[in-house]
């Protein structure tokens, strides 16, 4: 602070008090026994032949003056060292106490020692007043600061001051930005509606279209790089060090997008060469997305893919291959130059900062990005590719109110927490909130699948199983981001892959294993946020 706020330093050669105050009972017994001769230097030591001086002021036992005499010559204590008389208090009344200056400077400071947690806290107030020991010594009695903050801090009493509850706006912007990153995450699916006449071909393997396995693959590999690499940004993020990240995304993008190309050109057989080229452009618009995501560009990544809008109308009437290709590459090159603007932070000389995070922190993040992305690709899977692809569509849609009710547990469990007082209370409602948010989600998938099978022409409707399997697969996504978002990522990773897995080996037990996984993840994610502790930033 640059200067006091109320008090200042006691002037030099004079005490701050009007009158020094009359010694309490309990010091009495400190005083020389009847009969003893007195400490040298008092009045009783004085020789009769000695020349009369004024008595020590406030001396109980110095002569009185005569009624009407006028004050005893000398510098008086009010007045300071100029000897002038000052508008000095009375002396308190014979067997009074003086009052406590204490009493005083703790009603001054009152606000601040109530809110005090500890009395460091205070005495750091009294040293930034720019008390020092010595005032605090004259003044007090105190020896030091810390004596007199202690003695404050036990004459107040507690008085913490409430939180600030959340403005009811926040939950509207951050609606908005939820269903912007849902709309960004569905509308790369218009690419491959423009792209499906150039990828058609002979039959492929397992029973799926042409040029399925090398798309799929890159698509997997993406996920599961970009989960990890968007973990290790935002931590550089949540640092504070925006360049580092900027630096992370520079380095690690571009590794993903070689990497899916790279898998993809590896698992393409011989005429899916299409197929691969159309992997190559999605592994590279993935990195370029994540990339935009992180640094929270939603807005630039939405102004990229609005040239996919350009398959609305392949959905009725056929569109010439050179006008499909130029809307792919049109929007592709769109991402990949947005990208490459918001990572000029990162190529600035001593933008990566610090050694960072441990990129081990980071893998549990990829294994539940691989977890969850199988799962999406399995409700793809339908009785025909249209079902399959309106699944997708859902799931991905649902994305964005997913992430806004993920926020709003957030907020309701914080307000509950600063609300409630028993843990029974809490837990009582935070299960509470828990249901309503995830039924809430569920009801956001059924309806956009609703919506997706009476949009597309000729889907047919889905039946009972069906949507049974989609809403335990939206279970166990919503779910698996909710303990994600509170550190549990490995035990949502690991129950999303054992899901996976089950599914992939054994296609049948597939709502089986979906269900189990639900029941796991919302069994681990009550134990968990039941806890007070677990909610605290």
């Amino acid at each position: 602070m640059s200067g006091s706020l109320w008090l200042k330093r006691p002037a030099t050669g004079a005490t701050p008090l009007p009158a020094i105050p009359r010694p309490r009972r309990e010091h009495a017994a400190n005083r020389p026994p009847h009969g003893a001769p007195p400490p040298a230097g008092t009045a009783e030591h004085r020789s009769p032949t000695s020349p009369a001086g004024p008595p020590a002021v406030g001396d109980p036992d110095g002569p009185a003056p005569a009624a009407g005499s006028p004050p005893p010559a000398g510098p008086s204590v009010a007045g300071g060292a100029t000897g002038q008389p000052g508008p000095a208090t009375p002396p308190p009344a014979a067997g009074e106490l003086a009052a406590d200056p204490l009493d005083e400077l703790a009603g001054r400071l009152d606000g601040f020692v109530a809110a005090a947690v500890h009395p460091d806290e205070i005495a750091a107030i009294l040293e930034s007043d720019g008390m020092t020991d010595e005032h605090i010594r004259l003044t007090y009695g105190r020896p030091d600061s810390f004596s007199l903050a202690e003695d404050l801090y036990a004459r107040v009493e507690r008085r913490h001051p409430e939180p600030e509850a959340p403005s009811g706006n926040a939950w509207y912007g951050e609606l908005a930005g939820c269903l912007l990153r849902g709309l960004v995450f569905a509308l790369p699916g218009l690419a491959y509606v423009l792209a499906a006449p150039l990828l058609a071909g002979a039959h492929g393997r397992f029973g799926l279209p042409a040029g399925t396995v090398p798309l799929l693959a890159g698509a997997v590999t993406g996920w599961v790089w970009n989960q990890a690499l968007s973990h290790r940004a935002y931590t550089w993020l949540g640092l504070g060090d925006r360049p580092a990240a900027a630096r992370a995304l520079l380095t690690g993008a571009p590794a993903g997008a070689l990497a899916g190309t790279a898998v993809a050109l590896a698992t393409a057989a011989p005429g899916e060469t299409p197929a691969a080229v159309f992997a190559a452009g999605q592994s590279l618009y993935l990195a370029a997305a994540t990339v935009l995501l992180v640094l929270g560009r939603e807005r630039a990544l939405l102004c990229a893919l609005l040239p996919l809008t350009g398959a609305l109308p392949a959905f009725r009437w056929d569109l010439p291959d050179a006008l499909r290709t130029g809307l792919l590459l049109a929007s592709l090159t769109a991402s990949v130059a947005f990208a490459a603007l918001v990572l000029r932070p990162g190529v600035r000389r001593g933008a990566g900062g610090r050694g960072g995070p441990p990129r081990a922190a980071s893998l549990p993040y990829g294994f539940f990005g691989l977890g969850s992305g199988l799962l999406v690709l399995h409700a793809g899977v339908g009785d025909t590719p249209v079902s399959g692809a309106g699944a997708v569509i859902a799931l991905t849609l649902s994305m964005g109110p997913a992430e806004w009710l993920l926020h709003r547990f957030r907020g309701e469990s914080l307000a509950r927490l600063r609300t409630l007082s028993t843990a029974r209370e809490f837990r009582r409602a935070v299960t509470g909130t828990l249901v309503l948010c995830l039924g809430g989600y569920l009801t956001v998938l059924l309806a956009l699948t609703l919506t997706a099978t009476l949009a597309w022409p000729g889907a047919p409707w889905p039946t009972l199983p069906r949507l049974v399997t989609l809403l335990l697969i939206g279970t166990v996504l919503w779910l698996g981001l909710l303990l994600q978002a509170f550190g549990a990522v490995l035990s949502a990773a690991t129950v999303c892959l054992l899901a996976a897995a089950a599914q992939t080996v054994e296609p049948v037990a597939g709502p089986l294993a979906t269900g189990g996984a639900a029941a796991v993840l919302a069994a681990l994610t009550c134990a968990l946020l039941a806890r007070p502790t677990a909610h605290r930033a």
